[in-house]
């Protein structure tokens, strides 16, 4: 397996639907999805079963109960279960282009982890998307998204294919991160960090596990303009100013400190023998590839 791509998910099988027809579309079939499911509703496991049955790489849903915001720990647990050589990060409110997988995968470089980025749509965009318009790859031009609502401002973001996108990237004065929208790296280099810091609520985990694999020498290599991903409109109930400021918090002491490995990561989830070993009450089913 070339690549694990992990989703992560929260009681919103709407948008996670609308993030399967992406990879359904995409150009090639050497990798795996990993659904990390943070605690959703049956609605989650009833949408993800019938996506599986039709998609053409394998699923695996990766459940833990809902004990609040646990992204972390699911995308840990999801990282432990990954058979891919690469792992290729992004949420379950993103829909993207069928050359996001392809992209991640050719423009890798050693040294380096892979930054992407997102295109925020609007409440009437989000709910235009569908599964043919994904399908034909409509909704991914300018022309259906400013007929759907998108601002004819930041079509940018989706005009850059091949060598294109990599002139933009290049001439980026963008400052790339780990973001968790889309974002690779070798399987290996995040289990050498320790996989993703369980301290970390909402803000800022994303590029506080980018500065742990900065500290084990990776830098990032934009490909910002390279991939697309549709981010669709929803609120954030959830970030509240005290999450916020307490993962500020553990986001600067690994940069001051120059962490390398998160304390409460990945290894607790996995056995002596590498394999996975989760907790008592998390789920994981496995479907393969329909034929």
């Amino acid at each position: 397996m070339t690549a694990s791509v992990l989703i992560s998910t929260y009681n919103w099988p709407w948008a996670l639907e609308k993030v399967f027809w992406g990879f359904f579309a995409q150009n090639r079939r050497d990798f795996e999805l990993l659904i990390a499911d943070d605690g959703s509703r049956s609605e989650t496991a009833e949408l993800v079963a019938r996506m599986a049955a039709r998609s053409p790489v394998p699923v695996t849903h990766v459940w833990q109960p809902d004990a609040g915001f646990g992204k972390c720990r699911i995308l840990n647990k999801a990282l432990a279960l990954a058979a891919g050589e690469r792992i290729i990060v992004t949420d379950g409110d993103c829909v993207v282009r069928n050359d996001f997988v392809d992209t991640h995968i050719r423009q890798a470089r050693p040294g380096h982890f892979l930054s992407g980025s997102y295109f925020k749509q609007t409440p009437e965009t989000s709910a235009a998307i569908d599964e043919a318009s994904v399908a034909s790859q409509a909704c991914f031009t300018p022309h259906w998204l400013m007929a759907h609502g998108a601002p004819a401002r930041r079509m940018v973001k989706v005009i850059g294919h091949g060598r294109l996108g990599w002139l933009m990237d290049r001439l980026s004065g963008a400052s790339p991160t780990w973001n968790g929208h889309s974002a690779s790296c070798l399987r290996s280099e995040a289990l050498a960090v320790n996989g993703f810091n369980e301290e970390m609520g909402y803000g800022g985990l994303d590029v506080e596990f980018g500065l742990r694999l900065n500290r084990l020498g990776l830098t990032a290599w934009r490909i910002r303009f390279s991939t697309v991903a549709l981010h669709l409109h929803h609120e954030r109930g959830y970030a509240t100013p005290e999450t916020r400021a307490g993962s500020r918090a553990v986001k600067e002491r690994t940069r001051a400190l120059g962490l390398l490995r998160a304390e409460r990561g990945v290894d607790q989830w996995l056995g002596p023998d590498g394999a996975a070993q989760l907790g008592p009450e998390d789920r994981v089913t496995r479907y393969p590839a329909a034929r």
